[in-house]
């Protein structure tokens, strides 16, 4: 049901026969027709024969006739395709027939690890946190709707040195009042607290030091104190969560603590590949390739000077554990770009060690910062980390109070649901939209507007379809005849037949803002066809035809804006 693929699929035979060996058609969009081929012009130079010739070649031996009205050659020798309306009018019927809109579920399905957010307990979400958290969900969401075993990891940062200071200063204030002030979600305020007493209380230094062996031992009142921690920091993470809407619940985190016990066994296994060296004391890697600005060879400590682990081991840890234990053959890390080198070494050493071999295989999957007006990183007004519950409730009461004024007739309750769907589906389509490797600047005025390449966009385009059928009081009719007579509908009918092709391409990608761009397209080719071809005034099979397309218009809009982990209000 994808045209570029059935395009492809028909040129590919008569490409092959004028070169002798197969060709890749490159098919896309054109202005100048329907589609576009340009692959006899590099076939030409390769044949030492004219682009036009060897153009009109394939165009005389490709089977197009049941599906092109006109294919010609212009130009240096380009090939324009220009589907037929009939065609057209069928694969239109096809994909509205379709509960999976032409996508199918992929026929052989992976084990896929999305490790994404990753908060640090005790220690308050901030909008550092949003990119992975958004951008996770969206490669989740999308792979799990292909088929594909999807396992989400929440990488918390729940184990290490700090937690002897977190533990001591709960301790200090008494279990009690200890959760009560976490449960409010003050979680910075009790972290500050104990950094603070950990600086400039030499005693209480000392306490948290023993609290740490004492973790590490597996001292059972320690054990108990720190489940505490970690248990009402899961709790604040999950209030993120739900405001944010994603996918993330309770059964996903996965703490650096549960690799605790793998980290001995993963470095030993290195030590028998003959993979460690020691340098300074410390156990390291060398990956092949990773060599510093001086031309140095770059170490991978896997086991400090003083026996304990770092990341990059509890990073091993896990990539042995994914693929040995868990059978995933992709493994997703959603980490801002600064941590590039990092992953690239892990991903390295875990390939030497045999841990990470065909068919699995490890993307970082990166992203630049959220900046401010100013062009700097986004910061709060006293100039720390802005934290993430404010920045969305920021963003719900905005939108909130736009909804209102657009819509007075909307109840309070509808209201704040509308809000909620529109501020939060503009923080993360402004994520999103973009190149994902680039900085953006967070700006309220244009991520909440109307216009443009923005979600309230879409979301609007989706309301106003659901408005039509609301009007009509019917629903459009899966069986009904599809006939294309206007520009403006066959234009929306090819953005339609796009779907399945966008999708196939950004699970591979995981760059959304191709179906971002996509979506804003279709939604823009709807608003054409809809000024210029009335829908509820026609009548007879043109009107079935009509509604045929707005539902399937709104379908797209839905399931596509759900991949990106944002809702589609019936009303704004």
């Amino acid at each position: 049901m994808d045209l570029e693929k059935v395009l492809t699929d028909r040129l590919a035979p008569a490409f092959a026969a004028v070169a002798g060996v197969p060709v890749d058609p490159v098919v896309r969009r054109s202005q100048h027709a329907d589609f576009q081929s340009d692959a006899a012009l590099a076939l030409a130079r390769r044949l030492g024969r004219p682009p036009r010739a060897v153009a009109e070649e394939v165009r005389e031996r490709a089977e197009l006739a049941d599906l092109c009205a006109a294919v010609e050659v212009s130009g240096p020798g380009f090939l324009n395709l220009t589907v037929a309306d009939r065609a057209l009018g069928d694969l239109v019927s096809a994909l509205a027939a379709d509960p999976r809109l032409g996508v199918p579920v992929v026929a052989e399905p992976a084990t896929v690890v999305v490790d994404y957010s990753a908060p640090n307990v005790a220690k308050e979400m901030h909008v550092g946190h949003l990119r992975s958290t958004v951008i996770g969900d969206a490669a989740a969401r999308t792979l799990a709707w292909l088929g594909h075993r999807v396992s989400r990891a929440n990488h918390l940062g729940d184990w290490g040195t700090p937690f002897g200071m977190l533990i001591e200063h709960l301790v200090d204030l008494g279990e009690a009042e200890a959760a009560q002030e976490l449960s409010m979600g003050d979680l910075d305020s009790f972290y500050t607290a104990a950094r603070a007493k950990f600086d400039q209380d030499e005693a209480f230094r000392e306490r948290s030091r023993l609290r740490v062996v004492a973790l590490q031992g597996g001292d059972p009142a320690t054990v108990r104190l720190w489940r505490m921690l970690v248990a009402q920091s899961e709790s604040y993470f999950l209030t993120v969560y739900d405001l944010l809407d994603v996918t993330l619940s309770r059964a996903d985190f996965r703490g650096e603590s549960s690799y605790h016990d793998l980290l001995a066994p993963t470095v030993d296994e290195l030590d028998r590949l003959g993979l460690l060296r020691r340098s300074e004391g410390a156990d390291c890697v060398f990956p092949p390739g990773s060599v510093g600005r001086d031309g140095e060879p770059l170490p991978l400590i896997v086991r400090k000077s003083d026996g304990g682990y770092g990341y990059p081991a509890t990073d091993l840890a896990a990539v042995r554990h994914r693929t040995g234990t868990l059978g995933a053959t992709r493994l997703l890390y959603v980490v801002g770009l600064p941590q590039r080198r990092h992953f690239e070494m892990v991903f390295a050493t875990a390939a030497q060690a045999g841990w990470l071999a065909p068919p699995a295989r490890a993307e970082h999957v990166g992203f630049g910062s959220i900046l401010g007006p100013d062009g700097r990183m986004l910061r709060s007004r006293a100039g720390g980390a802005v934290k993430l519950v404010g920045l969305l409730t920021e963003a719900v009461e905005r939108a909130t109070a736009l909804a209102r004024e657009r819509n007075p007739e909307l109840g309070e309750a509808e209201a704040a649901e509308v809000g909620r769907a529109v501020g939060i589906g503009a923080i993360k389509y402004a994520d999103l939209s973009g190149d994902r490797h680039k900085d953006y600047v967070l700006d309220w005025e244009r991520m909440l507007s109307l216009d443009g390449n923005t979600a309230p966009y879409l979301q609007y385009a989706y309301a106003r379809i659901r408005s039509i059928f609301r009007r009509a009081g019917v629903a459009a009719r899966p069986d009904a005849e599809t006939a294309l007579t206007e520009p403006a509908e066959r234009a929306l009918a090819i953005e339609l037949a796009g779907f399945a092709a966008v999708v196939d391409t950004v699970a591979g990608s995981l760059e959304f803002h191709h179906l971002a761009a996509y979506l804003h397209r279709l939604a823009a080719a709807f608003s054409a066809f809809y000024e210029r071809c009335p829908v509820l005034r026609a009548e007879g099979p043109v009107r079935e035809s009509r509604l045929l397309l707005c539902d399937l218009t709104a379908r797209v809009l839905h399931q596509g804006l759900d991949l990106l982990g944002i809702r589609t209000p019936e009303r704004l």
